[in-house]
């Protein structure tokens, strides 16, 4: 090993010197970050269990610890985004976030603005109207009015649900702008929820195309048997869809064609909901 002549500073043995502390510093906020994470994936995970789970359920899905789960939903629970029922021992959400919810909901005008809007949709079809954004590779019910029917729609708000099964999901897909149509086409998982599901990839790239063609999508009991809707997109300003506003009706109760024949209905309401929702 050679030494370097010109340094004054002479060689010095013992144990080597201690690292700086602002490493330290660093990895103990990137773990405080990774819990932070995981903590947010188990609220995830809790809403989608709408009855509920236990700490060994959620800890074998999140794939966590028996000790990591058990100590976050502690912490979850006692600031109240976590509710423990001790009964069943089982954990549920909790109020405050709903009430998170309630505040992004409000801020995105989906609670003031549109529900007015949807309000008067549902007035004049008799029928459940659902407004709609796509979060990844789902749709995110924003809203929803019920009919007076008795028989009801369970896409509440909150529900995520898949694309490719859904009018909503197909209206936010062909009217995405094209470099995300395009990766949503290509790679969207086209799992089956019933025997009517597309799960065809060509299929699926005709069907868009015809979305964007009439510019409405249609489902007729490819997400859910005994239902079909029909949605129209919700456009910014740059011409694509941030939003989808649908339809939905039992089968026994309206046929497609009479169902498509509210599309004039849902798109003067959609250009309502794009001039006074704030765009994202």
């Amino acid at each position: 090993m050679s030494v370097n002549q010109d340094t004054d500073v002479p060689a010095v043995s013992g144990p080597p010197l201690e690292a700086p502390s602002k490493p330290v510093k660093a990895a103990k906020e990137d773990s405080r970050t990774d819990m932070v994470g995981k903590a947010l994936g188990l609220l995830v995970l809790l809403g989608d269990e709408p009855r509920g789970a236990s700490a060994a359920e959620i800890s074998r899905r999140a794939e966590l610890p028996f000790s990591t789960t058990y100590r976050l939903l502690g912490s979850l629970t006692r600031d109240g985004f976590v509710d423990y029922e001790p009964d069943g021992r089982r954990y549920h959400l909790g109020l405050r976030v709903f009430q998170l919810g309630q505040r992004v909901s409000n801020h995105h005008g989906f609670a003031g603005t549109a529900l007015p809007i949807l309000r008067r949709v549902t007035e004049e079809t008799g029928e459940a109207t659902i407004l709609s954004v796509r979060d990844g590779i789902h749709h995110l019910t924003v809203n929803k009015v019920d009919g007076p029917q008795t028989f009801r729609v369970t896409s509440d708000p909150g529900h995520l649900g898949a694309l490719h099964t859904t009018s909503v999901g197909k209206a936010l897909v062909a009217f995405a702008d094209d470099a995300t149509r395009a990766q949503l086409v290509d790679e969207l998982p086209l799992e089956p929820l019933t025997a009517l599901s597309i799960t065809d990839r060509e299929a699926f790239r005709a069907e868009i195309e015809q979305v964007r063609r009439q510019g409405y999508a249609t489902m007729d009991e490819e997400n859910e048997l005994g239902m079909r809707a029909v949605a129209v997109p919700v456009f910014n300003a740059q011409g694509h869809a941030f939003a989808s506003l649908a339809t939905a009706v039992p089968v026994f109760r309206l046929s497609m064609e009479a169902l498509v024949a509210l599309v004039p209905l849902l798109q003067a309401a959609a250009a309502e909901l794009s001039a006074r929702l704030p765009q994202r």
